[in-house]
């Protein structure tokens, strides 16, 4: 395993899962006295793991069709779109 890769990975998608409304939406079922913590621990990271595995599978399919250097710019772009249009809402 390159541990580069991993470290960077992690802590890209960490940060930004802080504050997402993934992270308020968990903390919101973790609230009901009813409702067990572990079961809203597992079905959150449950959920989170079909959410990556979906976006691996959809970066393998396409990394097959589209060269990597375009698919930098897509992502580029479109991280920046979405800070500006944060910015702007904001």
């Amino acid at each position: 395993m390159d541990w580069k890769v991993f470290l960077t990975i992690f802590g890209a998608v960490f940060i930004a899962e802080l504050g997402d409304k993934t992270q308020l939406a968990t903390m919101l079922f973790a609230t009901d006295k009813d409702v067990s913590k572990y079961t809203v621990f597992l079905a959150a990271s449950g959920a989170l793991i079909v959410a990556s595995a979906l976006g691996v599978l959809a970066g393998t399919f396409l990394a097959e069709y589209i060269n990597e250097k375009y698919l930098h710019y897509i992502a580029g772009v479109g991280f920046i779109f979405i800070g500006l249009f944060t910015l702007h809402n904001a």
